[in-house]
């Protein structure tokens, strides 16, 4: 081979190469990014931010509205955890951005737990300390008015009425003139060597006391105030919430602008495989496939994303389900068990019913050969059908077979009716939206619920009502947890839970009532939101009432709850009679 053709030869080789490498290299540029980690430290970041703000709401309600203490949840306990899981997911799925400001962080979330646990305690005591001031002061006044003086001391009563207004005036607006005042009103209070009474000299001296106690706990609840207006963490967590969103986002925009160079050169690359010919054309069109698969990919991402939360909400009512059909297979047993009892007890006397049989038709062929039978024959067949039949008789076979096909009968009954009830409470085997009765979805909710209710008082006061258009799986599935809860907020699974069905206006109401320990008040406005539980970690999912109030809600119905710690709760939910147009229900 010539030089040229040599150097030739190379320098296509090395061209093609390097097209190869820069092929690949935007290829893997163009790789999907899995979102589920990224979503997970975005959540965490919410769960932070949401934690944050809500201190400080509280903070601002505790100082600023009269009557308004701070919560008594933990939330410290709950910023705890999603600083850990954040550090866990970090781990996975690495970020520049929240890894350099996650300590400062994490040290200002802890340091604001704290300060606001603290606050709680110097704002209950300050508020305290004012109640004393003023009842102290009121107490005053009506001892200067009872003891009915000759000369009445107005310049105490005065001095009294100005502390008690300056006292709430420094509580409100916390500035030194407002604390000043104050001073100056209890400064101008008589002192133990005034002229007066000694009872009204104590009554003084004690709100003089009950002034100072306001000052000093006013100060120190102030000075946390001020620390907790000072404190970065709100500003930290959006500064990293939304350097990780524009992380995110750039590598986003980067495998988007890598998609678009890779698909400008695989154009390129067409044109050239064009020119060198059909030998390339495969590889062309392996190209373009892979090309369209990964822009496919990317397009998908976002979709998972929102699949997401419909995936958690099957999830919980296959694991629904599961513990209804759990207890389908321990109520079918014992019918079961008459079936098999049954078959095989007749099993047993089909035998001597055959040869009593066996022995009859040989009696009957003989009495129709007539004179040609055997009378020694004809005579033992008698006795031996006679013996079989009163056998037969003498047993009872014919009754105890009567018994034995009724028990099996009603054993069969009992499973028909525990599938039937499966079948209704599924709907599976019906159109998605139909006409269907709430008394009698109840009704099959409490069979397939049996093992859960067996030490509790089931209360049924269901009135005469029409029939509604429902998805009849869907609202099954809302008595099911209803029904669930109820059974599960009974110390011991022991109580009483009333069932209550009416027509209420335009559509049914429907009420489960227990007798369990109840919510406590702090608790009720959240009991609706997703993953919100008070089970223990493991016991529960938190979805089961957010998937109800959901279902509910597509049916254009609502839920109210009434509830007393102590004394049990009520659900209280009302469906129309028809669902809205744009409902789209679906079994």
């Amino acid at each position: 081979m010539k030089k040229p053709e040599v150097l030739r030869s190379v320098s296509l080789g090395l061209g093609a190469l390097a097209l190869v490498a820069a092929l690949v290299f935007l290829y893997d540029r163009t790789q999907a990014v899995d979102l589920q980690d990224q979503s997970e430290i975005l959540s965490y970041l919410r769960v932070l931010k949401e934690i944050d703000s809500r201190w400080d709401v509280d903070v601002l309600r505790a100082r600023f509205e009269s009557g308004a203490d701070l919560p008594a949840i933990n939330r410290g306990a709950a910023a705890k955890r999603a600083l850990r899981d954040l550090n866990s997911a970090l781990r996975k799925t690495p970020s520049p951005s929240l890894s350099a400001g996650l300590p400062q962080l994490s040290e200002a979330i802890l340091q604001k737990a704290d300060l606001v646990e603290k606050f709680r305690i110097e704002n209950s005591a300050a508020k305290a300390a004012l109640d004393d001031l003023v009842s102290k002061t009121a107490e005053a006044q009506t001892q200067t008015g009872e003891l009915k003086l000759k000369v009445p001391p107005q310049a105490l009563v005065l001095a009294l009425a100005r502390a008690a207004a300056a006292a709430s005036q420094y509580y409100w607006l916390v500035q030194d003139a407002q604390r000043k005042s104050l001073e100056a009103a209890l400064a101008a209070l008589p002192g133990g060597a005034s002229a007066l009474p000694e009872t009204l000299r104590n009554k003084v001296e004690q709100t003089r006391e009950a002034g100072e106690a306001f000052i000093k706990r006013r100060l120190a609840e102030q000075q946390t105030f001020e620390k907790l207006a000072f404190l970065s963490s709100g500003p930290r967590l959006d500064s990293l919430t939304f350097s990780f969103s524009r992380e995110l986002e750039a590598t986003l925009q980067e495998k988007e602008l890598f998609r678009v160079y890779l698909i400008a050169y695989a154009g390129a690359l067409l044109i050239l495989i064009g020119w060198l010919g059909t030998r390339l054309k495969a590889a062309n069109v392996s190209l373009e496939q892979r090309v369209r698969d990964r822009t496919l990919e990317l397009s998908q991402a976002l979709q998972h994303l929102r699949e997401s939360e419909a995936q958690l909400i099957q999830s919980e009512k296959m694991s629904s389900l599961g513990q209804m059909v759990a207890g389908v297979a321990h109520e079918i047993n014992t019918p079961l068990a008459y079936v098999k009892n049954s078959l095989g007890t007749v099993a047993d006397k089909l035998g001597d019913l055959g040869g009593a049989i066996e022995h009859c038709e040989k009696l009957i062929a003989l009495l129709q050969a007539g004179g040609n039978a055997d009378p020694k024959e004809l005579s033992r067949e008698f006795a031996l059908a006679s013996a079989a039949v009163a056998r037969l008789r003498q047993q009872r076979v014919t009754e105890e077979l009567g018994n034995l096909v009724k028990d099996g009968l009603y054993g069969a009954a009992q499973m028909a009716e525990i599938v039937g009830n499966l079948k209704d409470f599924s709907r599976l085997d019906r159109s998605k939206v139909t006409h269907f009765s709430l008394n009698e979805g109840l009704n099959s909710t409490l069979v397939l619920a049996k093992h859960l209710l067996k030490s509790v008082t089931i209360d049924k006061r269901f009135g005469d009502m029409a029939t509604i258009v429902c998805s009849p799986s869907q609202v099954n599935q809302v008595f099911l947890n209803l029904i669930t809860n109820a059974v599960q907020a009974m110390e011991g699974g022991r109580g009483k839970i009333t069932l209550t069905t009416r027509t209420d206006g335009g559509g049914v109401a429907v009420e489960v009532a227990d007798t369990g320990r109840g919510i406590p008040p702090e608790v009720l406005p959240k009991i609706f939101d997703p993953f919100f539980s008070t089970k223990e970690v493991g016991k529960g999912t938190g979805l089961g009432l957010s998937v109800s109030y959901k279902i509910v809600q597509q049916h254009g119905g609502h839920i109210d709850v009434e509830s007393q710690p102590g004394a049990g709760t009520r659900f209280t939910v009302w469906f129309p009679f028809e669902p809205p147009a744009a409902a789209g229900l679906a079994a």
